[in-house]
């Protein structure tokens, strides 16, 4: 039985040459998120704004949103941000903090309720308060930075220092990708989403290892390889396993976008946008940043201190 190959057995593409198109693309793609996010910032959601979120279903199967944002906004309790999602008929209601604690909160809930319980059916609500809010915006913080420093450490022990660099630089435009992605669709950005961004890192953490191994391995086999065609090589050498690693993962979140239900649904789709974030950075982002830093520079100075420590009587 013949293996199934989704990338040609001994290719030489040449991946090093695409550097002066990526870098550029990559680097104004950064600096565009940068400015979006200062000018626009993200959809929080209700774990990090606090409030009442409420999900409505129609009873009839199909909801007048202009009809209901009218009602929520007449009952007294602030501008609503009310928006139709997933099936036809679906509601989401979106009210902001009030003063006065949990029994503030719970009377919005009573007077949603009273408000449009015969024509919708209620099938979700969730109150956060300020302080549970505020806490969750610091520990998700806490999370994200721990994480990247985690990975910084681990790098730093596992390669040279140029390589742990490149990684890094991946890991780094990996992260800021992915929230770029939040502040383009202004997808609702919450504990999931967290957790959305750190399963990518270690994604993209994976993918360039696999690949630096390669180079690391390469380096001492061919020593008088230039840099580019060595790094061509250990690309392609790993790009069918590459290749294999993300389809296999796309499959299954594309199976988790279409049928996994509207309660994974944005994990899904955040953590199917990484894979191909994280794919595109480890072959032309991480790879190619190793030519500006120095991919030999190591080698060659653990070979000129081998020679010091060899000339001392």
């Amino acid at each position: 039985m013949r293996l199934l190959r989704l990338w040609p057995e001994n290719s030489h593409f040449p991946f090093m040459k695409w550097r002066r198109v990526t870098f550029p693309l990559s680097a104004i793609m950064s600096l565009v998120i940068l400015g979006l996010f200062f000018l626009h910032g993200l959809n929080f959601g209700i774990d990090f704004r606090g409030g009442t979120l409420l999900e409505l279903q129609a009873k009839s199967g199909t909801a007048d949103a202009a009809q209901v944002r009218e009602q929520s906004n007449a009952l007294g309790f602030g501008e609503v941000e009310v928006q139709e999602f997933g099936g036809q008929g679906s509601l989401s209601l979106r009210f902001p903090i009030q003063e006065g604690g949990e029994a503030a909160q719970s009377a919005v809930v009573q007077k949603a309720r009273d408000t449009f319980g015969q024509a919708y059916d209620f099938r979700r609500v969730e109150t956060v308060g300020p302080r549970v809010s505020g806490e969750l915006v610091q520990a998700g913080t806490l999370g994200v930075v721990l994480s990247l420093v985690a990975v910084l450490c681990y790098l730093w022990f596992r390669f040279e220092r140029n390589l742990a660099t490149g990684a890094l630089i991946g890991t780094l435009h990996d992260v800021l990708l992915t929230v770029g992605f939040f502040v383009v669709t202004q997808l609702e950005f919450n504990m999931t989403s967290i957790a959305a961004i750190l399963t990518i890192v270690g994604y993209s953490l994976n993918e360039t290892v696999v690949v630096f191994d390669r180079t690391r391995e390469l380096l001492r086999r061919y020593k008088n390889m230039p840099d580019e065609e060595l790094l061509d090589l250990s690309i392609n050498t790993t790009m069918s396993r590459t290749a294999i690693t993300a389809m296999t993962t796309f499959l299954a979140l594309l199976a988790l976008v279409l049928f996994g239900g509207e309660a994974i649904e944005g994990f899904a789709i955040v953590m199917l946008v990484g894979i191909v974030i994280c794919t595109y950075s480890a072959i032309f982002v991480s790879s190619p940043s190793l030519i500006y830093l120095g991919l030999r520079q190591s080698e060659t100075q653990r070979a000129a201190a081998a020679k010091t420590v060899a000339a001392k009587p």
